[in-house]
């Protein structure tokens, strides 16, 4: 199943209580659970007014109508075509 990065302009994301971001989080939760099984939400990333989410969806439709019953945006879906990490460089 393919893995999307989700690009979403939140003006002052990084500055979210732990409460805000718990709140969002049971959002983003519940229209998953709507959503159903083939969609999954593995990790964000908060930074200074962005958030980056890392997704597994069957497309980028799906991802998208995550962001809109959420009433998040999506103003960037990339699907992730590899994943490399200091790892990759070591010989085989």
């Amino acid at each position: 199943m393919p893995k999307f990065l989700i690009e979403r302009d939140i003006p002052g994301a990084g500055k979210l209580s732990a409460a805000e971001l718990q709140a969002i989080s049971q959002k983003s939760c519940g229209v998953l659970r709507g959503l159903g099984p083939q969609i999954q939400w593995v990790q964000s990333y908060v930074t200074g007014d962005k958030v980056y989410c890392v997704y597994i969806a069957p497309d980028e439709a799906m991802v998208r109508e995550h962001a809109r019953q959420g009433g998040f945006p999506a103003n960037r879906v990339s699907e992730i075509t590899s994943i490399i990490d200091p790892t990759t460089a070591e010989a085989s």
